[in-house]
Formats: C-alpha cells, sequence, structure tokens
C-alpha cells in the first residue's frame, strides 16, 4: 500500500470513530478532496476553513480538521496491539466484492485470518430457532462447503448463523462472521466461546468500532455485509417477516445469486423461504446445488479422507416410509396408519433407517427423513 493510500486509510479512520459522522458525510468529504484534486498526504493538514471554503459543511468539517496524524497512528497500532486491524477502503486486504455493493463500509475491524477477506465466499442464513429439518440441512450444505474449500458466512447470531459457523469449524474450513456489534463484542452472549474460536481459526468482522454494544438498528446494516462478502447467499429457514430477508434483499441490490431451502408450506419456519422461491431464487438442497452455479469461478478442492462409501440401498419396507417422510415428518401412530403393519415390523425398519443414518427419530415419538433423496 501506498503512502499516500496509508494517510488516506488513517483520515477515514478518523472520521468514522467521530460522532456524528455517518457514511454518507464521510461519501460527500471523500467527493469534496477528489474533486479540489487534494492529495491524500495532505488530509492531515486542512483547517476547518479550509474544508468550508472547498464546499464541506460545518460538522464533517469540524470533524475532518480535529483528525490528528499522530493520534490515528496510535489508534492504529492500539488496535493492532487488541489484535484488531482497521481495514479501510484504500486497503489492499479490502474485498474488492464488497467495493462493488452500493454502500460499502469506509472500516472493516478485522479479528482473525485476514486473507480470508479474499477467500471465495457463500452467505448462510436463517431462522434464530430452525427446526430439526432446518438444522440438518445446515449443518449438511455449511459442512460440504467448508470442505470444498468455500469460506461459510454469516451473522453469528442464535440459530442457523451459528450452527453454520460451527459445522464449518468441525469439517475444518473457514468461515467469516460479521457482527451489529463491535468486532470485541461476543453477542449473544452464549456465543462467546464460539466468538473466539472463530478469531482464532477463521476471521471475525465488524464496521462498527471495537466496545459497540447490540442495538436493534445496527443488524440490518450488518446484513448487507454478509451479501457483500459472498457470491451468493442461501436462506435455509426464514418466517414472512425475518432479518434474513434483509440479507436476500441487500444480495440481489449487490447482483449477488440468492439460494433457498425448500420446507414444508405447512410450517412457518418457511414462509419466507417460499416467498423467496416464488420470486426467482434458485432452489437449494445441497452444497452441490450452489456450487454448480460457479464452475467458471471456483474449483472446489478435494474432499479430505477417504471417498464415502455409496449409501446402502432400501429394502422396499424401507421405501415404503421413505415415501410417507418425503411428505413431512410423521408420527409413529400416523406410520402405523399408512402402511397398516403390525408395530414389530414397523418399528424394526424405523431401526434400519435410523442405523443407516436416513431417518432420525423427534421428541413425541415423530420421526424425520435426514437422508439424501431416493431416485
Amino acid at each position: 500500500m501506498t503512502n499516500e493510500n496509508i494517510m488516506a486509510s488513517l483520515w477515514l479512520l478518523a472520521l468514522h470513530e467521530t460522532k456524528g459522522i455517518g457514511w454518507k458525510s464521510i461519501y460527500e468529504m471523500m467527493q469534496i478532496a477528489a474533486g479540489n484534486g487534494v492529495p491524500y498526504g495532505e488530509l492531515f493538514e486542512l483547517e476547518r476553513q479550509d474544508w468550508i471554503r472547498l464546499g464541506a459543511k460545518s460538522g464533517p468539517a469540524a470533524a475532518a480538521a480535529n483528525a490528528k496524524l499522530r493520534t490515528m497512528r496510535e489508534r492504529s497500532e492500539e488496535l493492532l496491539g487488541r489484535g484488531i486491524a482497521p481495514v479501510s477502503f484504500f486497503d489492499d486486504e479490502y474485498p474488492t466484492l464488497m467495493k462493488e455493493t452500493a454502500r460499502p463500509p469506509w472500516i472493516l475491524y478485522a479479528s482473525g485470518r485476514r486473507e480470508l477477506l479474499a477467500s471465495f465466499g457463500i452467505a448462510i442464513v436463517g431462522t434464530r430457532s430452525p427446526t430439526v429439518y432446518g438444522k440438518t440441512v445446515c449443518e449438511r450444505i455449511a459442512g460440504d462447503l467448508a470442505e470444498s474449500g468455500v469460506c461459510v458466512v454469516s451473522g453469528m447470531a442464535r440459530g442457523i448463523d451459528g450452527i453454520c459457523h460451527r459445522e464449518a469449524l468441525r469439517r475444518h474450513g473457514s468461515t467469516i462472521a460479521v457482527l451489529g456489534t463491535g468486532v470485541d463484542v461476543a453477542y449473544p452472549p452464549e456465543h462467546r466461546p464460539l466468538h473466539r474460536e472463530i478469531a482464532q481459526s477463521g476471521l471475525v468482522i465488524s464496521e462498527f468500532p471495537p466496545g459497540t454494544p447490540p442495538s436493534p438498528g445496527l443488524f440490518p446494516l450488518r446484513n448487507r455485509i454478509i451479501a457483500g462478502l459472498a457470491r451468493g447467499v442461501v436462506v435455509v429457514e426464514a418466517a414472512q417477516r425475518s432479518g434474513s430477508l434483509i440479507t436476500a434483499d441487500s444480495a440481489l441490490e449487490a447482483g449477488r445469486d440468492v439460494f433457498a431451502v425448500p420446507g414444508p408450506v405447512t410450517s412457518p419456519k418457511s414462509a419466507g423461504t417460499f416467498g423467496l422461491l416464488k420470486n426467482g431464487a434458485k432452489p437449494c438442497g445441497s452444497a452441490e446445488d450452489i456450487l454448480e452455479e460457479y464452475g467458471h469461478l471456483f474449483e472446489p478442492a478435494p474432499r479430505s479422507g477417504a471417498k464415502k462409501d455409496e449409501p446402502e440401498k432400501l429394502t422396499k419396507e424401507e421405501r415404503t416410509i421413505y415415501v410417507i417422510l418425503e411428505q413431512g415428518d410423521a408420527s409413529i401412530d400416523e406410520l402405523q396408519r399408512q402402511t397398516s403393519w403390525e408395530f414389530g415390523l414397523l418399528h424394526s425398519v424405523l431401526l434400519s433407517l435410523i442405523i443407516k443414518s436416513r431417518v432420525k427419530s423427534l421428541s413425541g415419538a415423530a420421526y424425520t427423513w435426514i437422508g439424501d433423496p431416493i431416485p
């Protein structure tokens, strides 16, 4: 990075951390500097009246005049000493994809592996209270993407976000958590261990200065960054009024792909994804459904370990259970009613499917299909 860009980055950091100076004000100040041919190296030398004479408003002009080069060098060193790197719009590390969005953050505070900012990423988002079906699908998609070398991006919220981060780490893959708080603030509180693990093995980022507490208005802003970092956004489960749909909207505005996992139309948790599919989102049930869209951009890494064995074939009775559970979860009473089998036969068939990792038992003596679709 050139000395000019270093100066511009420190100046951006100064304005970014000034209360009352938002994204638009910084943009206007940058336009004024560029329009008047002011070199980045001279930004710290301008006084308030200089900025006003160039066309700046009083508030931003005062903030820019108060920015001191020595103070910002010390601030940058202090953050780095805490393991937090301020990555500015002018830094070489700043993600190229993010620059293509409508309102790219001027500063991204990063803790962890900053090289992941340049990786091929797919975002996964969804409800904070997923069903067993949603959890299972999320684990499979996130884990398989991570094993294929894709960086899994999400917001470290409860539910789907936390599940996909954990599964990416469990599969020894990479993941980026985009926070709606300061990069050093773990939220929700129960995610402190996850926050720590991502900062060590992945990357935690935020556009909000360190120490910023959670606030409802910050999370929608966070969602545009999740979408901006990724080539595509996968919505696993989302209700009709879900924050995940804000991320999907941000992805569409940025020209990214939107994928939605089909779910039972009777489930409120699938109402949002059903709406996305009606409006043109790409249906997605596996990592392969996503990766096939990017064959010209990304070559999946070979999966670690030996090649998986072909799944065991199903018996005629097991296929009968599949046909029923394909329509949705069912209780053992409902299965017995639809098959007309004796309880002993039904129990043995279900046990066989559980052993084959095709069926999972739920609370209330109910069962769900967790295997791949059967041709």
